[in-house]
């Protein structure tokens, strides 16, 4: 076991390193998809806790503010620590373009200049995924908020 890491998976075949590609990039999807939900939500639950009245003052929300901040920013690390370690079991940090057979030229053999980096699909895969649980708990869980005559 050197530097920290149990197995290289450069080491195995090329299934292995498919397979541990595709585990970092859900796990750079999560950490992604919490930007939006759960460090926000987590940090408004604390403040709530902090708070002893319906009325605070300023302290809870520079709890939420400054916990917000801090954890985004170790966030982000975490997520640019996973791309080195993707862009090392890959080799790269694009993903291969998908393009549908009948729009490729039989001449088309190289890979267009305009790629998509990883961390930009992780990003827009988490924007996409945290809009999308918003819709659903606004309009099946969230209720009405008028009140019933």
């Amino acid at each position: 076991m050197k530097g920290g890491m149990a197995a290289n998976p450069n080491s195995r075949g090329p299934w292995a390193r498919s397979i541990f590609a595709s585990v970092i990039f859900v796990a750079m999807l999560l950490a992604a998809l919490s930007l939006w939900t759960a460090i926000p939500l987590s940090w408004i639950y604390i403040a709530s806790k902090v708070s002893h009245t319906q009325f605070p003052a300023q302290g809870p929300y520079m709890v939420v503010a400054v916990g917000i901040i801090a954890s985004i920013v170790l966030i982000a690390w975490l997520i640019g620590r996973l791309n080195l370690l993707y862009i090392r079991i890959t080799g790269t940090n694009r993903l291969a373009p998908i393009r549908p057979s009948w729009l490729k030229s039989m001449r088309d053999t190289s890979a267009p200049v305009g790629s998509t980096t990883v961390v930009e699909a992780v990003l827009m895969g988490s924007v996409l995924l945290a809009a999308l649980a918003f819709s659903v708990w606004f309009f099946l869980f969230a209720g009405s908020p008028i009140p019933n005559q």
